[in-house]
Parts: structure tokens; C-alpha cells; sequence
């Protein structure tokens, strides 16, 4: 086992890492090369060169090879984990056609033939026409369909980061299961493509021939070819496995392979996931996604833009911090957590409501973000602590829907993301939840997933559940502080919960004034 490394290769939005573990979760070695996030030609847009995401992928593995002394040899299988959500045109020669669009993007297309009336019906009588024109008024499939005409007719292939990158490693057009989430034909009840009369096919410009061949996590997609060994350093020949979206990687890279077990996710967006072999619409009508386990559905809850809230405080509050931080030889989470820590728990009655975007259903499209509470008392390491706390409370909620809808009670608490390095946040949350919070033993968790998926698959443990327990551990454990979880439980009870509803008539009159956000 000691010569035995997995390589993991993380596109995430922020960066590309590739990440070398041994079979017992260690992170051997990594190496990062960071993207900017996206370009815009258009306000709302959130563009990235398709090509140049694979340039870094080579770039990382290079820079890998030359920061260890570990042989390439040794590396027995190779995984990719991507950012959600993000789109790639392909011609029939496997070429670029236009930019990935990001999951970033927020662009609409306009009002679109309606379905058949036998769809609209149904939907109308379920009271979900609004979320199904919202399907088909997000989906990136008809916004290239409608205004580029021309890209969409050259387009072969429509696929994921996941399958793009997938594609140049091995010269095949395969995904993985767990990589499905985006507005594609999808059936997540089932995990394949929607069947031939599903309303997915009429609601999308776009045909089955060109969407990938999907299997299922753990599965063997092919090989690396010559052309990639030659752009990475990957040995040619080296199996590809299928593995699973960043989020689905990170839950079972944390250790939450049962459902009482939720993985929380400090990310640019914020989730709170449990792993379940039941299928449970958390929101109704809105189904769980794909898990990194085969056979298994994440019920996930997010948080849009929940943790691009904390980094934008940073940006815009936080120079005094970061200079000071750079002076004394202190990371930047080390001195906010200082600020943090200046404040006492529920932020002197300052109150966040973390809806930074509009949601489908919960919240509604409607939705705004607000803070309440202020006084002359409030600063802003005041602020700094209300929007942690605001975040935290909202994925309790989440918690609090998953339990109400699955049947089972979240005993135990799993923190992923760059969110779980503040020990300050880390605190709040098990405070907040009433629950131990533990941190993942390694900061690599997406990567992690990754890495468990070769090692399942390629038989190097027995299965997903004894590689994720051979492969994982708790980090730091923060129990809860009984007098804070008192005044958090309060605060959150009687002041948060009702925010929403309080507030979502003038969300509405300020969008009807306004024109933001747009309504359907």
C-alpha cells in the first residue's frame, strides 16, 4: 500500500489542484494553479476559455512532478472532480466552439414555446408551471439554441467541465453519474438520461447523440491517452475512473456516507448535504442530486453565493486585517477570527437572512438578502460575525427540512470548504446546530472523494463504504458552548425563522419597483 498514490484533479472555480493521496486519505502531495473565476462581456454573464481549464489541468499535473519525489509509476488511477454546472461546446472533432458558460452565469433566455397542453396541465395542477418556466428560461441548452443558432448547429457533444476534461484525458465522451447537475434531460430518480416521453426533452433544444455516455461512480472510463500522458506527465495507460461532481466528492470526503451523518459545505456556495439510498425531494418537486456513492442521492441544501458573502466582506472591510496579518506572519483566517472573536455570540441582535440570490422555490425568486438589529453599538467585526452566523443559521434550516423530510435525525456534523479553517466559524456552527462539529482531517475533501472513487474502483478497497472509512476521519472536533447555544436557539426560533415570511411582501414590492430580480 505504500507505494500505492491516487491522483485526484479538482476544477473548482477558484483553482485547478492536482492531489496525490495514499490509501488511507493522506494528502502526499498538491499542486494548484489558480484561475480568474470568470470573464463578462455582458452584465450577468460568467464566461471561462474551455481550453485554457484544460491548460491548467496540465499545468497542475506538471507542477505536481516536479514538487515530489514520488514516481509516476506508483500512481494507480486518476479521477476528475469539477465545479457544478458548467457547460462545453464540442464539434465533431472534439474542438471548443464558444467559452464555457460557468454555473456563475445568470443569463436568461427569453419566454419559450409553450409545452404541450397535456405538460402544462399537469404542472399548472401541481403548482410547479413557475418552476418548470424557470428550468427553461435558466437553461444555458436554450440560450445558445436561441441566440447563437449558428454554435448550436455545429455542437456534437453538450457536455459538463466534468466530461470536457474527462474527454481530453482519455479521448472519450463519458461522465459520471454524480456529475449530473446542471439543466440537462436528467432523471435523478433514476440516474440516466430522461426516458423518450419525459417533458425534459420537449422543455430543452437538445438531442440525446449529444449528451455523454454516463456511468456510474467507481467505474473504469478508459485510459490515459498518448496525446494527454504528453500534456500532463500522467503515465500513459493509466486507468481513468469516473468519480462525481465537487459537492457529491466532498460529502464523502468528509466521512458522511450515512444519512445522519450531514457534511456541511463552506463554500462560494454554502450547502448542507446528507448521503441517503432513499430518494427524498428535500423541497418538493425539486429532486436530490446524484451522490458519489453509486446508487445513492445527496439531499442537498444550498445557500447561493454563501460563503462569496464573507470573502466580499474581506475585500471590501477587511484591508486592516490582511495587512496586519501579513506583518506579524498570521494567515488572514487567523486575524478575522480575532474580529470574530470580539463580539459576542448573536452579534449584540444583529440579524442575517443569507438570500444573496434568488431561489427557485425556498427562498422564492423574489428573495433578497437583509441584515436587521442595527444600532449605534455595531461594528463591523459586528457584521462580520452576523454574516457567519446568518449562514449558519440558514443551513440549520436546511438541517431542519432534510430531518423533516427523510425521517432521520442529524446526529453528527461533518465541515468541508474553505469556511471550516476558521475555528471561529467552526465554534458558531456546532453552537448554533446544538451539535460537535467536526472538521475534515484534510482540507482536500473534494479531491479526497476523488481519490476514494479509484480506489473503489479499481479494487484497492473492497467497496465505496470500506475505502470511505479507511480513507476518512474527523480532524478537530468543536462541541457546543451550552450558554451560546441558548441564545443562538432563541435567536433562531423566534427572530430568523419568521424573517422570510416577514419580509417577502416588500422583497416583492421592491422587485415590482425595481425590476430586480427579474420575475418569470
Amino acid at each position: 500500500m505504500a507505494d500505492q498514490f491516487l491522483l485526484s484533479i479538482d476544477n473548482g472555480t477558484q483553482s485547478v489542484r492536482a492531489l496525490l493521496f495514499d490509501l488511507n486519505g493522506n494528502l502526499a502531495a498538491k499542486a494548484q494553479i489558480h484561475l480568474q473565476a470568470y470573464f463578462s462581456d455582458h452584465p450577468g454573464w460568467a464566461e471561462h476559455d474551455a481550453d485554457g481549464y484544460w491548460d491548467a489541468v496540465a499545468a497542475a499535473c506538471q507542477q505536481l512532478w516536479c514538487s515530489t519525489d514520488i514516481p509516476r509509476s506508483a500512481v494507480k488511477g486518476v479521477a476528475v472532480t469539477t465545479q457544478r454546472g458548467t457547460v462545453v461546446n464540442l464539434d465533431c472533432e472534439g474542438k471548443v466552439l464558444r467559452p464555457a458558460i460557468t454555473w456563475l452565469d445568470q443569463r436568461r433566455v427569453g419566454k419559450q414555446k409553450p409545452l404541450s397542453l397535456w405538460w402544462r396541465t399537469a404542472f399548472k395542477l401541481a403548482r410547479v408551471d413557475g418552476t418548470i418556466e424557470y428550468f427553461r428560461r435558466e437553461a444555458e441548452i436554450n440560450w445558445i439554441a436561441e441566440h447563437q443558432p449558428e454554435i448550436w448547429a455545429k455542437t456534437y457533444k453538450y457536455v459538463l467541465l466534468s466530461g470536457f476534461l474527462n474527454y481530453r484525458l482519455c479521448g472519450r465522451h463519458v461522465d459520471s453519474i454524480g456529475s449530473q447537475v446542471a439543466y440537462l434531460p436528467f432523471d435523478y430518480k433514476r440516474h440516466k438520461w430522461a426516458g423518450a416521453r419525459d417533458w425534459k426533452w420537449e422543455a430543452l433544444h437538445v438531442r440525446k447523440d449529444m449528451l455523454s455516455e454516463l456511468v456510474a461512480p467507481g467505474t473504469v472510463i478508459g485510459a490515459i491517452s498518448a496525446s494527454a500522458a504528453a500534456a500532463t506527465g500522467i503515465p500513459e495507460g493509466t486507468p481513468l475512473v469516473a468519480a462525481a461532481a465537487d459537492k457529491a466528492c466532498e460529502v464523502i470526503g468528509a466521512g458522511s456516507l450515512e444519512p445522519h451523518i450531514a457534511c456541511l459545505s463552506y463554500g462560494t456556495t454554502a450547502t448542507i448535504n446528507t448521503t441517503s439510498r432513499k430518494y427524498v425531494e428535500v423541497t418538493p418537486f425539486i429532486p436530490p442530486y446524484p451522490a458519489a456513492v453509486p446508487g445513492a442521492y445527496s439531499t442537498e441544501v444550498q445557500i447561493f453565493r454563501g460563503y462569496w458573502m464573507v470573502n466580499w466582506f474581506k475585500e471590501q472591510f477587511g484591508h486592516l486585517e490582511q495587512i496586519a496579518g501579513a506583518e506579524q506572519g498570521l494567515s488572514p483566517e487567523a486575524m478575522f477570527d480575532r474580529l470574530v472573536n470580539e463580539v459576542p455570540p448573536g452579534s449584540m441582535g444583529l440579524m442575517l437572512q443569507p438570500y444573496w440570490s434568488p431561489g427557485i422555490r425556498i427562498p422564492g425568486p423574489e428573495a433578497k438578502g437583509a441584515m436587521i438589529g442595527f444600532g449605534d453599538v455595531h461594528t463591523r467585526a459586528h457584521m462580520y460575525r452576523a454574516i457567519l452566523e446568518g449562514l449558519a443559521y440558514a443551513l440549520r434550516e436546511g438541517k431542519e427540512r432534510i430531518e423533516k423530510r427523510s425521517g432521520v435525525a442529524v446526529t453528527e456534523l461533518r465541515i468541508a470548504g474553505g469556511g471550516s479553517q476558521s475555528d471561529a466559524a467552526m465554534q458558531l456552527t456546532a453552537d448554533i446546530f446544538g451539535l460537535p462539529a467536526a472538521r475534515a482531517h484534510v482540507y482536500e475533501t473534494s479531491g479526497l472523494g476523488a481519490a476514494i472513487a479509484i480506489a473503489a474502483g479499481l479494487g484497492l478497497h473492497k467497496d465505496f463504504d470500506t475505502a470511505t472509512r479507511a480513507m476518512t476521519r474527523p480532524g478537530r472536533i468543536f462541541h457546543p458552548i451550552a450558554a451560546n447555544q441558548q441564545i443562538y436557539d432563541q435567536l433562531y426560533r423566534r427572530v430568523y425563522l419568521r424573517m422570510y415570511k416577514q419580509l417577502q411582501p416588500m422583497y416583492q414590492q421592491i422587485a415590482d419597483i425595481t425590476g430586480y430580480p427579474e420575475q418569470l
